[in-house]
């Protein structure tokens, strides 16, 4: 019998003498064991670790790492918010970096020192623990659902992005945000070197879709007085700008293949020589790319450099759309009428219920620019003080979908849901809440209760 007092953790190794050895080392916590994929997963179904400890090793590939990463990949998909802590003993600096983009935790190297992976197994339950009283504490308070200090959001999907960017922040690592176009790339770039220790320096962002081909090289590299035509003063490019902090390049799949070389050149040499020049000059900026590409595709097709794609690559992360991120479009349309009616139309102060309801059914095929367009346009043309749906011109439905981790989280993870859309459309009222919902007053009550969500 397994105390409720103690949090689990669960320890998926194959050694025998190994896995004897970690669970007595930790007499305070739950020790759960597994030595393969399938007794690992019904373990997470069953007892729901906060905290896992993986071995890549797994068999039937014990002497590889593809084993451990499929199960680190199920846990993710089944239970995101587990800390998973991973070892291997095969190419340490790639399993590293491909575990974190994966979304691991934390990454140490066979053979095992107990008292070094202690600390980090106590470090992740101390995080997790922290981590869950914040999502309490921001229901409970009614917090602005602010996230990297600037990105509005309410929906699970978006903070797990957030926690995956603060996490890599003060690495050096390069990494490339993945999205549709509108999905907020930019602005998680700019958190991403918010939360850094290059936050002093610039933050510098540039198109490369949105610049010609022939003036891109100069835009990024700089140019030297008479270089060419029009080249009337020595220029200082986007890279040598952001010296000391973050260059952000978006849709990076765009840049020619010309200029990839050069660009990668400067990412394995940190030198760059501007157009005109032969003097090299040390550059130290960080990278953050982004595209809506298939880059995978390019590379197949000879467009895209893929020497290049591993370097701006080294950590992926995909950013949801607006449709997959529930509740959150009636929160950031919220948002925006507040500032744009303080701007430009204050007799504008709020949606009425069918338009809220519009808001949450709609599927945002142009995610959150999509939404910022049409509220900002519904502010201007208002002549009432409620934005209406007509007011939005939004029509249809969405389809609602959800992954879940058991029969019990299957349900929470549904209630959770529908409640959320229907406090959305129904602006927090109670009565109203309840009645789209089909239940009582008192129910709801109940249920908010039970979630710790706030009306």
């Amino acid at each position: 019998m397994m105390s409720a007092d103690k949090s689990k953790l669960l320890i998926v190794e194959d050694d025998a003498g190994l896995q004897a050895q970690l669970k007595w080392a930790y007499p305070d916590f739950d020790v759960i064991i597994a030595g393969d994929r399938a007794a690992a997963l019904t373990a997470l179904r069953a007892e729901e670790p906060a905290v896992v400890t993986l071995d890549l090793g797994l068999p039937p590939d014990p002497d590889g790492t593809s084993e451990g990463f499929a199960v680190l990949d199920e846990i993710i998909a089944l239970k995101p918010d587990t800390k998973v802590i991973v070892a291997s003993g095969h190419g340490a600096r790639e399993s590293a970096l491909q575990a974190i983009a994966k979304g691991a935790y934390d990454f140490y190297q066979k053979p095992v020192d107990i008292e070094a992976l202690g600390l980090i197994v106590r470090r992740a339950f101390e995080l997790h623990r922290i981590e869950e009283e914040n999502r309490r504490l921001a229901v409970r308070s009614g917090d602005d659902n602010r996230v990297l200090g600037r990105m509005i959001t309410g929906a699970p999907e978006m903070v797990k992005v957030a926690r995956t960017i603060e996490r890599v922040a003060n690495t050096n690592v390069s990494v490339m945000l993945l999205g549709a176009s509108g999905t907020g790339k930019e602005l998680l770039a700019r958190g991403l070197h918010d939360a850094s220790d290059r936050s002093q320096g610039a933050f510098v962002a540039i198109n490369c879709a949105a610049i010609p081909e022939n003036l891109l090289e100069s835009e990024l590299f700089g140019h030297e007085k008479g270089a060419f035509t029009g080249a009337v003063k020595t220029t200082e490019g986007k890279i040598e700008q952001a010296h000391g902090g973050t260059l952000f390049l978006d849709e990076v799949g765009d840049i020619p293949l010309p200029l990839q070389v050069k660009l990668l050149r400067f990412l394995q040499e940190r030198v760059i020589e501007r157009i005109g020049s032969r003097k090299s000059i040390a550059v130290d900026t960080r990278i953050v790319c982004a595209t809506h590409q298939d880059l995978e595709a390019m590379i197949g097709d000879g467009r895209f450099r893929e020497d290049l794609f591993y370097r701006l690559a080294e950590i992926v992360v995909k950013i949801p759309g607006l449709a997959d991120r529930p509740g959150d479009a009636a929160l950031l349309a919220k948002a925006f009428l507040a500032r744009f009616a303080r701007e430009m139309n204050p007799k504008v102060k709020g949606f009425s219920a069918d338009a809220l309801a519009s808001i949450d059914a709609w599927h945002w095929p142009g995610n959150v620019r999509e939404l910022e367009n049409r509220v900002k346009r519904a502010v201007i043309m208002a002549d009432d003080k409620l934005i209406h749906a007509h007011d939005l011109d939004l029509s249809g439905d969405d389809a609602e979908d959800a992954q879940a981790l058991n029969l019990k989280s299957a349900r929470e993870a549904a209630d959770r849901r529908v409640i959320r859309h229907a406090l959305a459309r129904s602006e927090g009222n109670i009565s109203s809440t309840a009645k789209l919902l089909g239940i009582s007053r008192p129910t709801l009550y109940d249920l908010l209760k039970q979630y710790e969500m706030q009306a």
